[in-house]
């Protein structure tokens, strides 16, 4: 497999707050724009309207995030991804001052007594850091009323969850924001179908990202509808772009390609990782946000835009101090 990319992330550049607690608009976040053997250039997200060309397509990830952090006294708790025998992969997590870390212990057959008088039963490990686990009741309305947004130790405070939430968000089941979306708003939407730009929606629920080692993605819930593959296929028959807003679309739509630039509807869960040895079918750009160094979301950035384009966005973005992570900055990569 192609080594992904290696650089070195200064503190200073990770977001620690929304954009909106900076002074800023959502749509008013940087965006660097990487296109083919072009240098990158420098815009803001309003740009988005301006930068497309009307009949392309932007897919949209309509996941809405869940408060999938219950803590404890010592640990926190991550709920990550429902499984279709009721049960959930949950990640376990010690807490440190306000932020947490991994946890290497329990046992199979455990017992956690969690808030409200409920508990977790630990089933066997799915991952060297995630338990397949059971709740004795509803796992997401006793979210709704026990559990908090993810936060990693970049971000100094907590949020509420509507800081979370894209404004595509509308069907629920993400442990963690799909977080390309977020600069979205309400007008900046409305501008881009004014361009006769359109915008077409897919679900990909969203599990535990790993902030402190390297994995690659597992299987996640997904949906491609009928009505989105229809667009999808028109517009790359048309000659025009598919941008997919973050790399779940990605994952989302090459699952469903069955063949370069057709998409068929499809459901339910997807292993596919997206590499430059795989390469893509359906997707013509991305919008996304800034990754960890060696990351496998960098893989699938290189399988878009190829190796010495992404490395010259990177330098770019670190030498004119982007901000990184859910709360940060954003990068559009358009393959022509």
């Amino acid at each position: 497999m192609t080594a992904t990319l290696d650089f070195t992330l200064p503190p200073g550049l990770s977001a620690r707050e929304p954009a909106e607690a900076r002074g800023l608009a959502r749509d008013a976040v940087r965006m660097l724009v990487s296109r083919g053997e072009l240098e990158p250039s420098h815009h803001r997200f309003g740009d988005l309207p301006d930068l497309l060309d009307p009949g392309d397509l932007v897919v949209v990830n309509n996941s809405a995030t869940l408060p999938a952090a219950v803590r404890l006294d010592r640990l926190a708790v991550h709920f990550s991804t429902a499984a279709p025998d009721g049960t959930w992969l949950v990640e376990l997590r010690q807490r440190s001052g306000t932020a947490t870390e991994p946890y290497a212990g329990g046992e199979p057959g455990e017992w956690l007594p969690m808030p409200g008088r409920a508990t977790l039963r630990l089933i066997a490990r799915e991952t060297p850091r995630l338990w397949r686990a059971t709740l004795d009741r509803d796992v997401e309305p006793y979210l709704r009323a026990h559990g908090v947004p993810i936060r990693y130790s970049y971000v100094d405070r907590d949020w509420p969850i509507e800081a979370y939430q894209t404004v595509f968000a509308t069907v629920p089941g993400s442990a963690e924001m799909p977080s390309a979306a977020r600069p979205f708003s309400a007008e900046l939407v409305t501008a881009l179908v004014a361009h006769g730009i359109g915008i077409a929606p897919i679900t990909l629920h969203t599990g535990v990202a790993s902030p402190e080692k390297d994995e690659p993605p597992y299987a996640e819930r997904y949906e491609v509808p009928a009505a989105t593959a229809r667009l999808v296929g028109l517009a790359l028959a048309n000659g025009n772009r598919v941008v997919a807003a973050g790399t779940t679309v990605v994952r989302a739509l090459e699952t469903a390609a069955d063949a370069p630039g057709h998409v068929t509807a499809s459901s339910g869960w997807t292993r596919h990782v997206v590499t430059p040895e795989t390469g893509v079918r359906a997707v013509t750009g991305l919008i996304t946000g800034l990754h960890e160094p060696r990351s496998s979301h960098l893989l699938m950035l290189t399988a878009i835009a190829g190796a010495p384009a992404l490395a010259r966005a990177y330098d770019a973005a670190l030498g004119a101090e982007y901000l990184w992570h859910e709360f940060g900055d954003t990068h559009l990569i358009l393959k022509k």
